[in-house]
């Protein structure tokens, strides 16, 4: 029974932890539609109301547990032992990862000059990562107790780390094209000085949160201290791409024409093409035009004063 009970305080670690973060995506999200939902173009609004969607619906999952667990049947520890629809976070967990990679992945296709072989790469991380959410979320809803949930270690380890893997490549490649794309100038370095900083913090956050979980399952695969990091890895996805796109009018203020910056990033990737050009070049262009038609005018009157006179001369 204690093993239960600090299985249980885990997991009820994680549903805290996780119900904080969705706060913060909920005022993250109020802050974008404030701020640019009149201006963004339509599937940048799409996006973040499909994630706001998907993480409501994981929260109202991990609520719902909670409740069914510590109000319902409370003062029946048997209960304990079996499992509810929780798990059916890991394919909304999955899926708000899904939504956020292909939005990531998309800014690698563009930052890169649609690079072909370096998309595609990318994009089969992100659907193997997803592909692996939906095969544990199919096998764990034909289990009924906690105890069968470690015949799917394997198949979870594997969620975690293809996770990280991708969340990494995508920062390493934003940020390698971005580094790239300095052209010299302070205002512009800075502008893009911030964007590596919001690539960096959308990657690295969620590769640890991944590791962190896979450590957990190797170090403690009995218990459930793994599902306080996971619950939180949805968030992570949610709230970093929210901070990136309500963070440009900040990033803006860098730049003398704010309408220079699309975060679409196409702008920095012909900015790389052009960043040999660093310094700008002088030309000194003579203009002998003046000095041309004045010897021209004196020629003239030379030669209608020299004609004046053999006339009076004939005369």
């Amino acid at each position: 029974m204690a093993t239960i009970d600090n299985t249980m305080g885990s997991a009820l670690l994680g549903v805290i932890g996780a119900a904080g973060l969705y706060g913060v995506s909920c005022v993250q999200t109020w802050c974008y539609f404030n701020r640019y939902g009149s201006t963004d173009v339509w599937y940048i609004k799409a996006l973040i109301g499909l994630v706001f969607v998907f993480d409501s619906i994981h929260q109202a999952l991990i609520s719902h547990t909670v409740y069914w667990y510590v109000i319902t049947n409370y003062n029946h520890p048997e209960v304990l032992v079996n499992l509810v629809c929780i798990l059916l976070e890991v394919l909304f967990n999955g899926l708000i990862g899904f939504v956020v990679q292909c939005f990531l992945t998309m800014r690698v296709w563009r930052l890169s000059s649609k690079n072909i072989p370096l998309t595609a790469v990318t994009a089969s991380l992100v659907l193997a990562n997803f592909g692996c959410s939906v095969a544990f979320t199919i096998q764990s809803l034909q289990l009924s107790t906690w105890d069968e949930l470690h015949g799917l270690k394997g198949l979870s380890m594997t969620v975690n780390v293809i996770g990280a893997v991708a969340d990494f490549a995508i920062a390493m490649i934003l940020v390698f094209y971005l580094r790239r794309s300095r052209t010299g100038f302070k205002k512009s370095d800075t502008m893009i000085s911030k964007l590596i900083l919001f690539s960096v913090s959308t990657g690295l956050l969620t590769s640890i949160c991944a590791l962190a979980s896979l450590v957990s399952i190797l170090c403690w695969g009995n218990t459930l201290i793994y599902v306080a990091f996971y619950f939180s890895l949805g968030r992570l996805y949610s709230n970093s791409v929210l901070a990136s796109l309500n963070g440009r009018k900040d990033i803006r203020a860098f730049v003398d024409d704010p309408d220079d910056l699309t975060f679409s990033l196409q702008t920095l990737s012909k900015a790389r093409n052009m960043s040999s050009v660093r310094r700008p070049t002088i030309s000194i262009k003579i203009d002998t035009t003046h000095e041309v038609e004045a010897e021209r005018d004196s020629s003239e009157k030379s030669c209608t004063s020299k004609s004046q006179e053999e006339r009076r001369m004939i005369r």
